[in-house]
């Protein structure tokens, strides 16, 4: 899932001093945030005659349209975790996997309408252009009720945190991946090699470390490229194989539902591959007319495509491989075909080089915490050294994953992505609406509802992978 695009407009959104923004006026001028991006100032005189419109103060060098947006989001939901799928509907079945797959991905969707909801709310009533995921979870906090203005600060570290570990750990199942491949394609040449993934993941490590300390975003735009390109290739060549599996399988073959026990490991995998709730509020705030949210707007064509392929692929996957579906379904390929193999070089590349994409996150979040205590002189050697202490301990993750992938990826999707993506934008949205849940307190309900999805992929989900850990 290759962020570099959403995080090259840095410049979209505006960052404000939300623990001084009682004293904000509408004539205050916002200052330059950590990140480079662009002032926004907001005119008294605008918001004279009409309400204060978000989008009409945002100043973008340059905007996002509605097929941009469109693209960011699929580019965000759309990768890897697209090829674990297969794997999620063995263990819930054809049917249930069809119905389990629309109704997580309508759950995703609403919480993350909540959240941009929520950010635009908080938006207008303090008048500033955007805020981003983080500093919109600060700003609910500090400016709702009493008892939780003591904790904004706290939400926007939880957030911070929760964003960073989410890339780092996501990252790690990326090594995983990386390792479990290439096992694959030097086995077929030479077989001791299929038990060599731990000493592939100190290859992996050596050139991570070296690439990793690339950091400007433009000199990644090559391996961007190269990312997309591999990736559709090796998307491709796997569904080939699909299909040419999918002409000697009848549907009786094949479950339409398994036992219940399988449903937590099919919930959290579908998580991991679906849920993108890292890029959402960057697309939003890079656009400057309001159409991500409604119908047919940004957010719901997007995730209505991402559900449906999802599906398809889901289907397609189980029902070509059955019970011997991998963690990830390139590894279903033959080893001793040449197209195979390419496939496997192919998709370890792209995952390879969307890792370097990936790590600018969560670096991006943690140096500027770290870059004020660092005096000028110090800032390259800190940022060299802090950059191969972090690879080294996701590459460090991968090793004690072994080569569990599906278990490491069941583990992401219950704790990070449940955590991020429907724990936070309801309790956000709870907070926002505290002195009108409407009637019958059906707010409240909804966002209990979903926060009861939360609890039980965390808890559910993170005791099967522990468990398949184990086994």
């Amino acid at each position: 899932m290759s962020l570099l695009d959403i995080w090259i407009n840095k410049m979209t959104k505006t960052k404000v001093d939300l623990s001084s923004i009682s004293n904000f006026n509408s004539t205050t001028t916002l200052t330059k945030n950590d990140q480079n991006q662009l002032s926004t100032q907001v005119s008294v005189e605008s918001n004279l005659d009409q309400p204060y419109n978000p989008y009409d103060h945002r100043t973008l060098a340059h905007p996002n349209t509605f097929t941009g947006a469109l693209i960011h989001i699929l580019k965000g939901s759309l990768g890897s975790g697209l090829l674990a799928v297969p794997r999620a509907f063995m263990s819930a079945g054809l049917l249930v996997g069809v119905i389990g797959t629309m109704v997580v991905g309508f759950i995703c969707t609403y919480a993350i309408h909540l959240l941009v909801t929520a950010s635009k709310r908080v938006s207008t009533d303090l008048k500033i252009g955007s805020l981003g995921f983080a500093e919109t979870a600060e700003a609910v906090f500090q400016h709702g009720p009493d008892q939780f203005k003591k904790f904004s600060q706290v939400a926007r570290l939880f957030v911070e945190i929760s964003l960073t570990m989410t890339h780092f750990v996501g990252n790690a199942v990326y090594v995983v991946f990386i390792s479990e491949s290439i096992a694959k394609l030097v086995g077929f040449y030479h077989p001791p090699a299929l038990h060599w993934g731990q000493y592939f993941k100190l290859i992996i490590l050596f050139f991570l470390i070296l690439f990793c300390q690339i950091r400007e975003l433009k000199h990644l735009v090559p391996f961007s490229f190269i990312a997309n390109v591999t990736m559709t290739l090796a998307l491709a060549i796997t569904g080939y194989y699909m299909i040419k599996e999918l002409m000697h399988v009848e549907i009786k073959e094949r479950k339409l539902a398994t036992d219940i026990y399988g449903i937590p490991t099919f919930y959290t995998t579908v998580l991991f591959a679906m849920e993108g709730i890292g890029t959402i509020m960057p697309v939003e705030n890079s656009m400057i007319e309001d159409r991500f949210t409604g119908c047919p707007g940004v957010l719901n064509t997007a995730m209505t495509s991402v559900v449906v392929f999802y599906t398809v692929i889901g289907f397609c996957g189980y029902f070509a491989y059955g019970d011997k579906t991998e963690a990830t379904i390139t590894l279903n390929l033959p080893g001793d075909e040449i197209l195979a193999q390419t496939a496997q070089a192919s998709i370890s590349a792209a995952i390879f080089f969307t890792f370097m994409l990936q790590y600018y996150v969560p670096i991006d979040i943690t140096w500027r915490r770290i870059k004020p205590y660092v005096s000028k002189e110090k800032e390259n050697l800190v940022q060299i050294v802090w950059r191969t202490l972090t690879v080294t301990f996701i590459v460090g993750v991968a090793a004690a994953a072994g080569d569990n992938l599906g278990p490491l990826i069941d583990l992401m999707g219950a704790v990070f992505f449940s955590t991020l993506g429907l724990f936070v934008p309801s309790l956000l949205d709870i907070i926002v609406n505290w002195k009108n849940w409407g009637r019958y307190n059906w707010i409240l309900v909804r966002d209990l509802f979903i926060i009861t999805m939360f609890v039980f992929g965390f808890v559910f989900g993170a005791y099967y992978a522990v468990l398949h850990f184990i086994q």
